[in-house]
């Protein structure tokens, strides 16, 4: 048996979900416990898809903000699940969809504290139902804060922000009421609004630009000679990809379900999803490359992301060229707003405005003109855009709400930060703090990242090419002076010696040179040694193969307190550019006389297996 659609207006809600399956009377109750199930299925699954999305804010806003606040922005997304979660449990779920007490069309009244055991529902399925509603939307409301721990990023106090994210979910609640609920008077008037883009989005995103303005400018962000840069792009666009795998539960969820056709709005959610952000990011590598000849890694986060976001009203229903325009005019709304925000110096270190408010606004817009029925599910209550001769009345609608939730989260957001400000806890950090960094005030890190930070700094080609010849300068400074310092123990020991003392040398591996020899070695680095003397009074030739040495000891008779070096006559070779090599040097390992003795011959006596010396050209 097929069930009643009439009274799905809107799939995304699920107080009207609920009253779906008020419809199945008709049915035995297997193939109704079947509807709940795989619906339940659905919707549990695309939570858990939703909880991801957490990681990929914190990948992206830790990329995006200086290494020295990493940790502390990552901190600040699990607290937005943790405090956020609690918030939405105590109230937030009732002021959105609580009819108890008091049912009416401008906050939920019941349900605080919410456990669907003490709710009398009529029978089991409905208490799973609801289990999975309000872990689906609580995922959603706790994507709200979220998106404001970006915007007051590397200024706010980690206290205070706690106090901040459990509020924001209380904010968002009355919206969501407004839109989602039955009782909500957007949605008695006919508002379309599938997967969030007022009621989450909007609000955060204008949250975020109430707070970032109020909490000023990070410490030098708009200097002359200040370059905004981020910590890690690799972090940022990895939670790009998160994100961008997040909301396809976002969009698809939200149809509540799979059953009787609705997983063909699912279908259309997710392409329409994709497509969008196809489009989004296309026409932000085209924007980059005609602006700035490379592609910038913030232009295509901003694009992809901003892009999604527009698409969430109307997934359901688009058309994948609908999702295709969408996307890629609202990627271009999101570039455009930067250099604006830059003009009015608003510091917005994730790109909060440009991803979720200007986006947002504009998806409400874009409702208006692209919004087709779907005639099997009535998805947007029978209401068509003006592309569909709809005319005028579902986009003021759409305007109306979006007018309405910015200026009453505007407010909120005001007010909030303002009380948070002048309560003991404080709201922004002081200068000391900001420069030190959140991981070490806030969690006592003083690892790797604070040297980091302090080297991260935006170099143009001039400041590059000084930078350059400094180091190359005080490389070649090093080498004269360590060379210095060479000459002069030399020069030491040599005076020693003549003053009659004895000088221990102590003796150390050969330096492997360039040619494979070492020095003081024989042919490939090694050391040939004879052990019987060949050569007269133990003398150590130096000049072996490849430049390297041939020593030949008479071991038996050896003593280190007898070593002894002495400058030998310099042999001068004419070769290819005149090149002059550098004196050998003899050393004398006669224990009777240490000194070296001139009638002791210097040339090797027996034969030798080295190259013999190339005669001069």
């Amino acid at each position: 048996m097929m069930l009643d659609h009439a009274n799905l207006s809107r799939a995304n809600s699920p107080i009207v979900q609920i009253e779906h399956y008020a419809h199945t009377q008709g049915l035995n109750s297997s193939e109704v416990d079947k509807l709940y199930q795989d619906d339940a299925v659905w919707i549990i699954t695309s939570s858990f898809i939703i909880f991801t999305m957490h990681s990929g804010f914190g990948l992206l806003e830790s990329g995006s903000v200086s290494a020295k606040d990493e940790v502390n922005i990552m901190v600040k997304n699990v607290v937005d699940v943790v405090f956020g979660g609690i918030a939405y449990w105590s109230f937030g779920y009732g002021l959105s969809y609580g009819n108890d007490w008091y049912p009416n069309s401008f906050v939920g009244m019941g349900k605080f504290f919410y456990d669907p055991a003490r709710q009398n529902l009529a029978t089991v399925n409905e208490e799973g139902w609801a289990y999975a509603s309000f872990l689906f939307q609580m995922s959603l409301a706790t994507t709200a804060s979220t998106i404001v721990s970006g915007a007051v990023a590397e200024r706010a106090k980690l206290k205070s922000y706690i106090l901040l994210g459990c509020l924001v979910i209380l904010v968002q609640a009355l919206p969501a009421h407004w839109v989602w609920d039955k009782n909500g008077f957007f949605f008695k008037m006919g508002v379309v609004d599938f997967a969030g883009c007022s009621a989450v989005h909007m609000v955060g995103g204008i949250i975020g630009l109430v707070a970032t303005i109020y909490l000023k400018p990070r410490r030098n962000r708009f200097n002359e000679d200040s370059v905004h840069q981020m910590s890690s792009p690799t972090n940022a666009l990895l939670g790009t990809f998160l994100l961008w795998w997040g909301w396809f539960g976002i969009n698809a969820g939200s149809v509540w379900g799979i059953t009787e056709g609705r997983w063909r709005l699912g279908g259309r959610a997710a392409v329409a999803t994709i497509m969008s952000s196809i489009g989004g990011g296309a026409t932000s590598i085209v924007i980059s490359f005609v602006r700035t000849k490379k592609l910038q890694v913030n232009f295509l986060i901003n694009g992809i992301l901003s892009s999604i976001v527009s698409i969430t009203a109307l997934c359901a229903v688009s058309r994948p060229w609908h999702a295709l325009i969408i996307g890629s005019v609202s990627s271009a709304f999101s570039i455009a707003v930067l250099p604006v925000l830059d003009r009015f110096k608003v510091d917005d270190p994730v790109g909060i405005v440009p991803i979720h408010l200007t986006s947002s606004i504009w998806g409400m817009f874009a409702v208006g003109i692209f919004a087709e029925e779907d005639k099997h599910l009535m998805a947007t209550g029978g209401q068509y855009g003006l592309l569909y001769g709809g005319g005028f009345k579902l986009m003021g609608i759409q305007m109306l709400c979006a007018a309405t939730i910015l200026v009453y989260s505007a407010v909120c957001g005001f007010l909030i930060l303002v009380l948070i400000s002048k309560s003991p806890l404080g709201l922004r950090v002081t200068d000391y703090e900001e420069q030190i960094g959140a991981d070490v005030i806030e969690h006592g890190l003083a690892g790797t990242n604070i040297a980091r930070y302090l080297v991260e700094k935006p170099l143009s080609t001039k400041t590059f090419q000084t930078v350059t010849k400094a180091i190359t300068k005080w490389k070649m400074l090093a080498k004269a002076r360590s060379r210095e310092k060479r000459m002069e123990a030399a020069r030491a020991r040599r005076a020693q010696e003549e003053e009659g003392g004895v000088t221990e040398i102590t003796a150390s591996p050969p330096r492997q040179l360039a040619n494979g020899t070492a020095a003081n070695g024989g042919a490939n680095g090694g050391i040939r040694q004879r052990a019987n003397g060949a050569a007269p009074n133990g003398h150590v030739a130096n000049g072996g193969a490849n430049g390297g040495g041939r020593v030949e000891v008479e071991m038996a008779r050896l003593s280190p307190a007898h070593i002894d070096v002495q400058p030998a006559p310099v042999r001068r070779v004419q070769s290819r550019g005149s090149r002059t090599s550098s004196p050998p040097s003899v050393i004398s390992l006669d224990p009777v006389n240490p000194r070296h003795n001139p009638s002791v011959p210097r040339n090797r006596v027996g034969p030798s297996n080295d190259p013999p010396d190339i005669p001069p050209v």
